[in-house]
């Protein structure tokens, strides 16, 4: 409770969807088997919980990150104990051979959900960790697609991201790339995805980031100029288990925009967050200021703070869940919509970009540029936004 009134909320968004269909959620658990890719993120961490407590008959989660995985079974078992089903965790990395011999060991799954991706806009700052974001949230996909087809998969979920409608930024555009390749798939194998809005509190967000700085008696800073949408962690997991389980092919799950989701500034939650823990923001001209006061101001009950205007490369001004040409359907279900695709493949580009990004491969060499210019043929509405500076370098 305590999060959703920091992000302005009283009541757990899907909490009438969720009670609506709890039976058939609970039926299609606990007769089926999940495999979780990213499962030790925050999001993947919220999609793994609400699989286990309606009782898999098998739950596999795999994730590069061992010590997340360790603090996920921990969280499990502290919140929910065991089940009968086949329950384990894997450190392993997606795009290695080790996990191609998880694969070929076993397999078989009735659900894949694939949650590992680059998600940060400030990856886009070298053209190596570029690089990377795609391999990982597109090539990566395509990869566990095909393996999903060839053992006999029911159904594909992967995530996506708000960022994609209209993309101003890499990631956005990668993830988009990503979609135009889950629908060559969609062919093959019943695939659906999600768009939502930032998860509170998730590993690497700058709301994440507050509990690092007064942990660590650091300045808080924030932008006062970007207001966005938030959804907690329970809830993410939830809009991807809907999804999931009731989306149907090419279908892209995203929550309604409504009173109920409420569009709040970064800056305004540090002060409600300060409030929380017994103290006043405190706002500073500059850095340097900021550095300097945290050695006396919190033993007078204030925190120094330095909210600024957001001028780095890929900040979107305003949050969009789809585009003006997409086809909804609202009626379905209270507070989810659905973004209805048809198939429609685009061979030519999906072709052209494959064969561009294994050719800067095999040369072990490319630009922030040309990636740029490769996005843009993808996407030509492509908005990319260039500044020049980018979260790295400020506090």
């Amino acid at each position: 409770m305590e999060i959703l009134n920091l992000i302005g909320r009283h009541q757990e968004l899907f909490e009438s969807d969720i009670s609506k269909h709890q039976k058939q959620l609970l039926e299609a658990v606990r007769n089926s088997s999940f495999l979780v890719l990213g499962g030790a993120g925050s999001i993947g961490q919220a999609v793994t919980k609400e699989i286990f407590k309606r009782k898999p008959q098998k739950l596999h989660v795999v994730d590069i990150s061992e010590n997340n995985l360790v603090e996920l079974v921990r969280d499990i078992r502290s919140s929910f104990g065991y089940i009968d089903g086949d329950f384990k965790t894997f450190a392993l990395d997606i795009g290695s051979l080790e996990y191609e011999a998880f694969i070929q060991a076993d397999g078989h799954y009735d659900y894949v959900l694939n949650l590992s991706a680059l998600k940060h806009v400030r990856s886009e700052k070298d053209p190596f960790t570029l690089m990377r974001m795609i391999d990982v949230n597109v090539f990566n996909t395509d990869k566990t697609l095909q393996q999903s087809i060839a053992k006999g998969t029911k159904k594909y979920f992967c995530v996506s991201t708000d960022k994609a409608a209209n993309p101003v930024n890499m990631m956005g555009a990668s993830k988009r790339i990503m979609e135009m390749f889950l629908m060559r798939r969609s062919q093959d194998i019943t695939i659906s995805t999600a768009r939502f809005a930032n998860v509170a509190f998730s590993d690497g967000s700058l709301l994440h980031g507050f509990n690092q700085r007064i942990a660590k008696r650091q300045p808080i800073v924030a932008p006062n100029d970007i207001k966005r949408y938030f959804v907690i962690p329970q809830e993410a997991g939830e809009l991807c288990l809907m999804s999931c389980i009731f989306g149907e092919n090419r279908d892209i799950f995203f929550p309604k925009l409504s009173e109920d989701l409420h569009l709040i500034s970064f800056a305004d939650i540090a002060i409600k967050y300060l409030e929380m823990r017994g103290y006043k923001a405190y706002q500073c001209k500059d850095e340097d200021e900021a550095r300097s006061l945290v050695e006396t101001l919190p033993e007078q009950g204030q925190w120094p703070c330095l909210f600024t205007k957001s001028d780095t490369t890929g900040e979107k001004d305003f949050e969009e869940f789809y585009t003006e040409d997409e086809t909804l359907d609202m009626k379905r279900f209270e507070k989810l919509g659905i973004i209805k695709n048809e198939l429609n493949i685009e061979k030519d580009k999906l072709s052209h970009f494959e064969s561009q990004i294994n050719l800067m491969w095999q040369n072990k060499q490319w630009n922030k540029s040309e990636i740029v210019k490769l996005f843009n043929q993808m996407i030509p509405n492509f908005g990319h936004q260039e500044t020049g500076k980018y979260l790295d370098g400020k506090m």
